[in-house]
């Protein structure tokens, strides 16, 4: 049975990418094929491609067009419904549903659908992209960036994905820029205060490796 997961964190640049290909390798190492989306994102380079669905794409091991990954494209780095109306183009959630389960459909054990920036990302004027989430009624992960702020940010988060109606799975702990000052307390904070597992502590990587992350993750708390 495959098991999907839409992944959010607590802000922007929290490391959602580089956990969530780290949690495809782990994966991958038990056995399951995957796959992974990422509907909409906003900073493409000329071709039309986004740094962070192709990382997905090397990650998983589906074989997926890019298309089929990353369904909407919006060339300026920045908020997706301002690119999108700067684009022209309408973004709504049932359309990028319908999209994720097409990928949900092919046949892979563990799928991730990872978000942009935070829960409440706005994708058009009335909706969000945790509208996506609510319409898939999938489990949420959550990235947790450890930096100062951090358990402000999570527990707000946590509150508002139980108030629209779906589960948080788990969460990870994320360390994209080096360990913050009084990690651990932080750390045992947000592991006595957050009401699902933590799912692992990614460690600041230079250079970066999803595979070596990838350890550092216990999927069997999913």
């Amino acid at each position: 049975m495959s098991r999907t997961f839409f992944v959010t964190g607590t802000d922007t640049e929290v490391g959602k990418t580089a956990v969530s290909c780290a949690l495809l390798r782990a994966a991958a190492a038990q056995g399951f094929k995957t796959a992974a989306v990422k509907p909409v994102a906003a900073g493409c380079d000329p071709s039309g491609h986004n740094e962070d669905a192709l990382q997905l794409m090397a990650a998983m091991t589906a074989e997926l067009d890019y298309a089929q990954v990353n369904p909407v494209a919006l060339e300026p780095a920045i908020a997706p419904h301002i690119a999108a109306a700067r684009a022209g183009k309408t973004v709504q959630a049932s359309r990028l549903a319908g999209l994720c389960r097409g990928v949900m459909l092919s046949g892979a054990d563990f799928i991730l659908i990872e978000g942009a920036g935070g829960w409440r990302v706005p994708i058009s004027p009335r909706e969000t992209l945790a509208d996506l989430a609510a319409q898939l009624q999938v489990e949420v992960i959550l990235v947790v960036g450890m930096r100062l702020g951090c358990i402000n940010h999570a527990l707000l988060t946590a509150e508002a994905i139980r108030r629209d109606g779906l589960k948080l799975a788990g969460w990870i702990a994320n360390q994209p820029a080096g360990e913050m000052n009084c990690y651990r307390e932080n750390l045992e904070t947000l592991q006595r205060m957050l009401p699902a597992p933590c799912l692992g502590e990614v460690p600041h990587l230079v250079p970066w490796s999803a595979d070596i992350a990838a350890g550092s993750i216990d999927l069997q708390q999913l």
